[in-house]
């Protein structure tokens, strides 16, 4: 479920920025005690643009809460995808020796089987989600500082009431922090503070702060399989044309019915589309249906209608 705000604040600060720079994605700080959704309305208001974010973070967890403004909102489902890392504060019931935390630690990576908390507002079905990577960090008494990097969707206060019953102690989650969603680390975080102090300059003539903030939609789709398209097929797929391989340029491993990110030459995000045939069954310039656009970013007529000069020339 992703948050989704539409600001009324006047002009907003999102407007003093070039056009080119008005849909993109905030990496914020988000600090204990509001939701995920306050945050992001927030962002909205004081930027007065439409916003929206990539996973709900509970009140008392802190961290990367990537909010989508403008047209980057449509990449949000996307991003609800992407894995996720923590680094959690988990308080034992009793004591128990750290080579016990550390071996239990192992059992829990790779898939387990979870379901929501009673507190969730997600159904309570059981659900598999896998655990790439879980690292102790460290252990004071009964305390154990972790870092889990697993799939989206995943709950880290569940995960260690089942670690506390592996143990044979109990536990519940104490702290948790969100270092990383997807590609966004909290290296690149900004506060709410941060945020509003580079509006103000912005209003006073200065939007380059701003500017630095505010990171490009293809930032969203590092990493997923990809599609570069030719210059003249790009304004077809913006108006929903199927792209055909023909329009083809070049294009990374895929398999059949896979989210494939439809790409310009220039490295610039066209669309989000559904792979109708493997990436292994094609060779680019070949004929025939290579994916859907589903959710198209880029405005028609960015690029010239490549394919009504095609027509005249046949």
């Amino acid at each position: 479920m992703t948050g989704r705000e539409e600001s009324r604040a006047g002009a907003g600060c999102i407007t003093l920025l070039p056009e080119a720079c008005r849909t993109g994605i905030f990496v914020i700080d988000k600090p204990r005690g509001p939701t995920s959704h306050q945050v992001t309305a927030w962002v909205g208001e004081i930027l007065g643009a439409k916003v929206g974010h990539s996973g709900t973070l509970d009140p008392q967890v802190s961290g990367v809460l990537a909010v989508m403004v403008g047209d980057a909102v449509r990449v949000a489902r996307l991003l609800l995808q992407h894995g996720k890392e923590y680094v959690c504060l988990m308080r034992l019931h009793g004591d128990a020796p750290r080579d016990e935390i550390e071996a239990v630690a192992k059992e829990f990576s790779g898939r387990i089987y979870q379901r929501p908390p009673r507190r969730s507002a997600v159904k309570r079905n059981l659900r598999i989600r896998k655990i790439h990577e879980l690292e102790i960090l460290d252990v004071d008494g009964r305390l154990v500082l972790f870092r889990v990097r697993c799939d989206a969707g995943t709950y880290i206060r569940t995960l260690c009431t089942h670690m506390g019953l592996a143990l044979g102690v109990c536990a519940h989650m104490e702290e948790l922090r969100r270092t990383r969603s997807g590609h966004f680390a909290e290296e690149q975080a900004h506060t709410l503070h941060d945020l509003q102090d580079a509006c103000m300059r912005a209003r006073e003539g200065d939007a380059e702060p701003l500017r630095q903030m505010i990171l490009p939609v293809e930032e969203a789709v590092a990493g997923m399989p990809q599609v570069v398209v030719r210059d003249t097929a790009v304004d077809a797929v913006c108006r929903g044309a199927v792209l055909a391989g023909v329009g083809v340029a070049s294009h990374t491993g895929f398999g059949k019915g896979e989210t494939v990110a439809v790409m310009t030459q220039k490295g610039e995000l066209v669309a989000l589309g559904e792979a109708l045939v493997g990436s292994s069954a094609f060779k680019p310039g070949q004929p025939g249906l290579i994916v859907a656009p589903k959710t198209v970013l880029m405005k028609a007529g960015t690029y010239p209608r490549g394919w009504k000069k095609a027509a005249r020339q046949s």
